[in-house]
């Protein structure tokens, strides 16, 4: 790929991860900076093909599904790498997915691996958020006015499931108490 287009994929990426943020935590569900880990991102290089696999041949009917799923996966790795990430951290991909498969990732994580009741209040809370990040990803990806079906395409969604996946991941370390601290060194 030219280093143009990488450098496209790069500023698209970080727009939106930008937005995704101010948007989160305009509803009160992130505190102003996205949590994150090196563990819980290479997750995703781990995940990615796969979700990849599943999510593309939902893109036509459903599209905030293909994208929003994958916060939820963000979400169950942050839940992993928080309570056992030695007993987590190889757990295969398909383990995500619900009784239907791909279809009820959201509710099988949520209640299955978060441990949320589906109809709480906190559930319809995550899922508000998720469809709002969803339709703000949809919204921009329009605005650049690419070519569906296109090579561009794919890889502007792949960058969007990375952007969902860390934001979930951030929204779950968040909802655990995890947050930055300014720390004084003392020489």
């Amino acid at each position: 790929m030219a280093t143009e287009q990488i450098e496209y994929l790069d500023s698209f990426e970080e727009k939106l991860q930008v937005e995704l943020l101010k948007l989160c935590t305009s509803h009160k569900v992130l505190g102003g900076t996205l949590l994150a880990s090196e563990d819980i991102d290479e997750r995703w290089q781990e995940y990615a093909p796969e979700y990849m696999a599943d999510a593309v041949g939902e893109l036509n009917d459903y599209p905030a599904v293909a994208i929003a799923w994958a916060a939820y996966v963000g979400m169950a790795v942050a839940e992993w790498w928080d309570k056992s990430w030695e007993k987590n951290a190889l757990t295969p991909y398909d383990t995500l997915h619900g009784s239907r498969g791909f279809d009820d990732m959201d509710e099988h994580i949520l209640a299955d691996i978060l441990g949320i009741a589906p109809d709480s209040d906190e559930a319809n809370r995550i899922a508000d958020t998720l469809r709002s990040c969803a339709t703000l990803a949809i919204t921009l990806i329009r605005r650049e006015e690419i070519e569906g079906g296109s090579t561009k395409a794919f890889y502007i969604f792949a960058r969007t499931a990375r952007v969902m996946f860390r934001t979930g991941a951030a929204l779950r370390l968040h909802a655990l108490g995890y947050k930055f601290e300014k720390a004084t060194m003392v020489n």
